[in-house]
């Protein structure tokens, strides 16, 4: 990936973590965040959290790193992240009681939240490619992991979200990635779209969690937001297989169903993409 300029640079402001806690905490009834953590920059916000993860001070923590030096993706794949020029920030929790086979729909929560976040704080036409991948105008500006540090009646999971904010094209990770300078957002103030990104976490979670950590709203919200749905897709499997054919649903663990076949690990492409 291209270093940013130090021009470039300069005009990325860091992020104001007091105004970050703030806004976080203007917008919920009950506080839902124990702690919103900033720093200038790690190699994996997930691995930190991880590295948390035994301490119960640590649940419902946030930690945000203005660079990341080894961020990981699906498939640890490894990337890296431009100083100020992303968002990269990870989320622990611990969703007590939930089952085991509907753990998979926490990092399809967070996509929700995350196109939510977009649509309504930055004014962009995001959408989601299956399982979790923030798309507009088919092309990607974010991704999200999720990982279980520990499982149990009480399992622990952090979900790392990295958002493509102020990328200019020789920044940007792959060709088909977009950022949200690029795509024309409304504001690109990244204390605010973090701020955004965390209170509709916190929503989303909390009414599943209210639900009984029952999937039917969250997957209608899904679905409506799913622009993987309906399309003509070629999944290709771990071990080698490839398959293709119409994205039908998404099922109850959050699989999606190309066909006859419920899908639930893959690198799914849009065929005739608007790549």
């Amino acid at each position: 990936m291209t270093t940013p300029s130090s021009e470039s640079t300069q005009h990325r402001p860091p992020l104001d973590a007091e105004r970050l806690r703030r806004r976080v905490a203007e917008s919920s009834r009950l506080p839902f965040y124990s702690r919103v953590d900033v720093v200038e920059s790690t190699g994996s916000t997930n691995a930190d959290l991880i590295a948390r993860a035994g301490r119960g001070d640590a649940d419902n923590s946030v930690l945000i790193a203005e660079a990341q030096e080894a961020g990981r993706g699906r498939h640890a794949r490894n990337w890296v992240s431009p100083p100020r020029a992303q968002i990269a920030m990870s989320v622990l929790v611990r969703p007590s009681g939930i089952d085991p086979s509907v753990l998979g729909w926490l990092p399809l929560l967070t996509g929700v939240a995350v196109v939510d976040a977009l649509r309504g704080t930055a004014g962009v036409d995001a959408n989601l490619k299956w399982p979790n991948d923030v798309l507009i105008g088919g092309r990607k500006v974010a991704g999200i992991l999720a990982e279980v540090a520990s499982a149990g009646e009480a399992p622990v999971v952090v979900i790392g979200v990295g958002l493509n904010v102020s990328l200019d094209v020789a920044e940007l990770p792959v060709p088909h990635a977009i950022s949200l300078t690029l795509a024309g957002a409304s504001t690109v103030d990244r204390t605010e779209l973090a701020a955004s990104v965390l209170r509709e976490f916190a929503h989303r979670f909390t009414a599943w969690r209210d639900a009984g950590w029952d999937v039917a709203e969250l997957a209608a919200a899904y679905r409506e937001r799913c622009a993987t749905l309906g399309k003509e897709v070629r999944a290709e499997l771990p071990g080698g297989e490839v398959l293709t054919g119409v994205a039908i649903d998404v099922d109850h663990s959050g699989r999606v169903v190309i066909g006859d076949r419920a899908v639930s690990a893959g690198d799914v492409t849009h065929l005739r993409a608007e790549y």
